[in-house]
């Protein structure tokens, strides 16, 4: 299990599925034969074939004071076809949770950067054939906008059946606290807007000691984005605040000592944005593992 530190702060990837190869359901332009020549992506992000690497994973961060969950994947047992890779899912998420020294029962927060089902699926798991929460004792902080979209019932009706099952449980247990996009967590952690790829998709900034980190959502789904600006995603409800988010975020982070911890990238998962010409390029920092 891969950690990484941030001044006082410790963040632990815990994975629940990784692939490689089939990007271009997500990244239709991100065929092999047009990424091949993005050599830096190799080992951590693509095979010598050209086929992207992909994780699904969470995160857990420990500050002076908090265990908090950052997107809880897909989840066992929940009814995910067409996607059929994340359909009635079998797998040892929660005893590797355990395993890397957390308890369900200790989290004090979840933080969903965005309500998508590969982020929210084990904010719930299924017990006597009800929906619960599996982190009974901690707040699930979910910005409003979101929130008030996908509640909506003309949204797409696998959205309507991610959210009745691993979103509208945790409402009705009374854990639920919609926030703004730029909510203050705690001392060490905040929300920032990152919009486009939904209505109200966060990211999170950690400082501590002067340093700092941000955890990405999916305003970024692969690496390769960052040497191919324009490449978006079919998942980004909307393409142009996407694109402007991405821009933005890249060149801010770039040339600093941020450490940019991908929700979705495989291999190291962190690292640091440089300039490369007229985009940029991520260095892999090589994490502690557990």
């Amino acid at each position: 299990m891969q950690k990484w530190r941030i001044g006082d702060v410790t963040i632990t990837k815990i994975v629940e599925l990784e692939s490689c190869g089939g990007a271009a359901w997500i990244l239709p332009d991100a065929v092999p034969e047009a990424c091949r020549d993005i050599d830096w992506l190799k080992p951590d992000f693509m095979d010598e074939t050209g086929e992207l690497k992909f994780s699904v994973h969470a995160l857990v961060i420990e500050t002076t004071d908090q265990l908090i969950v950052v997107d809880t994947c897909v989840g066992n047992e929940k009814e995910r076809m067409p996607y059929k890779n994340w359909h009635h899912l079998q797998t040892t998420f929660l005893a590797d949770f355990a395993r890397a020294g957390f308890d369900p029962a200790s989290v004090d927060c979840v933080l969903c950067t965005h309500l998508h089902v590969d982020h929210v699926g084990w904010n719930t798991m299924l017990v006597d054939g009800k929906w619960v929460p599996t982190f009974p004792n901690a707040r699930y902080l979910i910005a409003k906008d979101e929130y008030d979209y996908f509640k909506r019932t003309d949204i797409a009706e696998f959205n309507q059946r991610v959210f009745n099952d691993s979103v509208a449980p945790i409402f009705h247990a009374g854990l639920m606290d919609l926030v703004e996009t730029d909510h203050r967590v705690c001392d060490e952690v905040t929300l920032v807007p990152t919009v486009g790829h939904t209505p109200g998709h966060v990211s999170i900034q950690i400082e501590s000691r002067s340093e700092q980190g941000l955890i990405t959502g999916d305003f970024v789904h692969h690496p390769c984005q960052m040497a191919r600006l324009d490449w978006g995603s079919t998942a980004d409800l909307d393409g142009d605040a996407a694109d402007d988010t991405r821009r933005r975020v890249f060149a801010d982070c770039a040339e600093t000592p941020t450490l940019v911890i991908g929700t979705h990238f495989a291999g190291a998962t962190a690292g640091h944005i440089v300039c490369d010409g007229d985009a940029y390029r991520l260095i892999p920092f090589k994490p502690e593992f557990a």
